[in-house]
């Protein structure tokens, strides 16, 4: 008979009572409980195959097009932007955010770029793809934290050189930022206890290495996750479940193995 997503999660739950590090890698599925669809692209901000315009989003968000026509780029964006106003992180977050003063390590490598993460609480968090409310401008490196895009010009201007200035993330096409990866390759190559794979296809190569990794090192894995992804087949542990219920459910079993 195979196990049941219940067994799974006390399964989880005893592992953890033994582990002192974690590593929580997350995509697009985490933010789903906030009400951010599951895009394949962006951070997980966008659901349509083609825009307005006739071009596909990964062009339309692309490093070259914001180049060559940034109003196009910003139009995207800023739609993206409203569509996730007023959401906020969700339990899973929360949880993710409080292991941090249960565990000695936990570290978050995630694709997201809507900063849930950061405003949980979590502390050690490497957003491999930025931040879209951190703006800066590549010519001058001004910089500024934005709530929201309201009262921005479209596409919005340095005030120090009046250059087109862009959202910190990683558009298509653009390499990863360096410090980050540098961050990432550091902590990865300390290996953790247990690795969680959580709400990501795992379609990039950087995000399935470490899940690859801690397989070869015999470290256990779990992927939480509704639907099979590239991973599904070989991790140790695969819950069928959305982050949010599996996390909450690990949590309280944890709890009361405790």
């Amino acid at each position: 008979m195979a196990p049941t997503a219940d067994s799974k999660i006390k399964e989880v739950a005893k592992l953890l009572k033994v582990c002192k590090s974690i590593l929580f890698i997350t995509g697009a599925g985490i933010s789903a409980d906030s009400g951010l669809p599951t895009y394949r692209g962006l951070g997980g901000l966008y659901e349509k195959d083609a825009t307005e315009d006739g071009i596909p989003i990964e062009t339309a968000l692309a490093g070259e097009t914001l180049r060559q026509k940034p109003e196009v780029t910003w139009k995207y964006l800023s739609q993206i932007e409203k569509r996730c106003r007023g959401a906020r992180y969700n339990r899973a977050h929360e949880i993710i955010a409080e292991t941090e003063r249960h565990f000695e390590r936990v570290w978050v490598l995630t694709q997201n770029i809507d900063g849930f993460h950061h405003a949980a609480g979590s502390r050690n968090v490497i957003d491999i793809h930025g931040d879209m409310h951190d703006l800066r401008c590549e010519k001058c490196g001004w910089k500024t934290r934005v709530e929201d895009y309201d009262g921005l010009s479209i596409p919005p201007c340095c005030p120090e050189c009046h250059s087109i200035a862009r959202p910190d993330v990683v558009f298509f096409g653009e390499l990863l930022p360096l410090p980050k990866v540098n961050l990432m390759e550091r902590e990865v190559a300390q290996p953790f206890d247990i690795y969680f794979s959580i709400g990501t296809t795992s379609v990039f190569p950087y995000i399935r290495h470490p899940m690859a990794l801690a397989s070869h090192l015999r470290r256990p894995t779990v992927e939480i996750n509704p639907d099979e992804t590239e991973i599904s087949d070989w991790v140790d542990t695969q819950i069928p479940l959305g982050a949010a219920e599996a996390l909450e459910a690990i949590w309280k079993e944890l709890s009361i193995a405790s």
